[in-house]
């Protein structure tokens, strides 16, 4: 009997038919959030469970089934998972790194100069029949060369920001627990502390993990550090950036605007953002192009192959299991 997949939501075809090779695949079908009971269902029923950032993997979930073989997560970060309790029932946990690098790269880099140039707000006065011809005033934004972005966490994604700045003649800070002098050199980059990139930056855009080390990285304090004149820029993860404090300092001027693909309590944002005509705001989808999604689905689908085929996956988190991972084949 050929082993089962559940996937949590309809994701690209590619890693399906894939996965339908070899496995019998049940995909949910409703195009939303999977419930709390219906993905309870689903494990119990799986060899290999296939999930989404929106799943919360909690521990009641992983206990669900104990012949669960494999968590593949159908994104880069994986904390909508109890890594220790997978951890802890020896269930090797995968994610689909790197080839997500240029897609939110530039996804970033298109909401700083959507901010920038303020191209929504003109968008939607040209749209409402506001334009009456050139005016000298209208619609004034920030140019980019010249300016200094500054780049807090600086992995695959952070690079590529910065490769995408230096082409439009920016200067580059950058702040890392581990110093890169390879990159500074390249990028005739600055390393900085964080407070000196908030200090110092025209431009800050944010590139770090959901730890409890960098939830609210960005609040109160460090936005009044910023340039009245400064812009904030998170594709990373919401709760990075205390979104109160965030409205606050938009509303009162105290910097000139954000751009946001990701919300601290998504996807409900906090009060008063939607309506700020200083912010730039997209729906979690900085990764967002076929050719990502479906890369995606296919690495997200190999790893489960790979446990399956009695091999280390190639893409796994928790590498405590590594040592006691079943190499016994299920499928040739």
């Amino acid at each position: 009997m050929k082993p089962k997949v559940f996937v949590t939501r309809i994701i690209p075809r590619s890693g399906i038919d894939l996965l339908e090779q070899y496995c019998q695949v049940k995909v949910s079908v409703q195009d939303r959030v999977i419930a709390k009971d219906e993905l309870l269902d689903g494990v119990k029923w799986c060899d290999a469970l296939l999930c989404l950032l929106t799943d919360r993997i909690d521990e009641e979930v992983i206990a669900a089934n104990p012949n669960l073989k494999v968590i593949a997560n159908y994104a880069v970060g994986y904390d909508n998972i109890d890594l220790k309790a997978a951890t802890a029932a020896n269930i090797p946990v995968t994610n689909t790194p790197d080839i997500l690098t240029d897609a939110v790269a530039e996804h970033t880099f298109a909401l700083l100069m959507a901010i920038a140039r303020r191209i929504p707000e003109s968008d939607k006065y040209t749209r409402l029949g506001k334009y009456k011809g050139w005016a000298p005033m209208l619609f004034l934004g920030a140019e980019l060369k010249g300016k200094t972005l500054g780049i807090i966490g600086l992995g695959r994604i952070g690079i590529g920001v910065a490769q995408r700045a230096k082409a439009m003649g920016m200067n580059i800070l950058y702040h890392d627990i581990n110093r890169d002098g390879a990159f500074e050199k390249t990028y005739q980059a600055g390393f900085a502390d964080t407070d000196s990139i908030i200090k110092e930056s025209d431009f800050i855009s944010i590139h770090v993990p959901l730890l409890p080390s960098t939830k609210h990285l960005i609040g109160q304090k460090q936005l009044a550090m910023m340039k009245k004149t400064a812009y904030l820029i998170n594709t990373s993860r919401g709760p990075v950036v205390d979104e109160k404090a965030l409205v606050e300092a938009l509303a009162s001027d105290e910097i000139a605007g954000a751009a946001l693909d990701v919300f601290e309590f998504e996807p409900d944002l906090s009060a008063g953002l939607a309506q700020m005509d200083n912010v730039v705001l997209t729906p979690h989808t900085a990764s967002a192009t076929h050719e990502t999604r479906s890369a995606m689905s296919m690495v997200a689908a190999s790893n489960i192959l790979d446990v399956l085929r009695g091999e280390v996956p190639r893409n796994l988190v928790n590498k405590d299991v590594e040592a006691s991972l079943s190499r016994e084949p299920i499928i040739n």
